[in-house]
């Protein structure tokens, strides 16, 4: 693509990886990505995201670690936005905020569900339950 601004990532590259502090977000400019968890040393996946989505969007509001790992599924570009870039982005802009947020919530929306649900299926991670 000429005139792209992201970095292009290789099929398997890691974008971000789980447990690392990050300062920016991502958007998909084209391509996939995987979104994966370790647990118990295991690789667990979450999602798979494509061309105009946003990742890591946390890391712009908080400095903690990431919660994920991300890997280019296949080649994918991808353009990183820092805090003051996606600051500066807003003004030009005000409805990339609106998408961010958006994104968030639907993330919580599906989280809040999931939680639901295996709680549903054991009833011993219900924190109200007594022991």
């Amino acid at each position: 693509m000429d005139g792209a601004l992201g970095r292009l990532y290789e099929d398997g590259e890691i974008v971000v990886r789980e447990g690392e502090v990050g300062d920016c977000m991502y958007v998909i400019e084209e391509g996939q990505v995987q979104v994966s968890v370790q647990r118990n040393g295991r690789e667990f996946p979450l999602r798979t995201l494509g061309s105009g989505e946003i990742l890591g969007e946390m890391a712009i509001f908080e400095n903690e670690v990431r919660s994920a790992t991300v890997k280019a599924v296949g080649r994918a570009r991808i353009l990183t936005i820092d805090r003051k870039g996606f600051l500066r982005r807003i003004h030009e802009d005000p409805s990339l905020a609106f998408r961010a947020l958006q994104t968030m919530s639907h993330r919580v929306r599906e989280l809040t569900e999931e939680l639901a649900r295996l709680r549903a299926a054991d009833p011993s991670l219900d924190p109200g339950r007594d022991p």
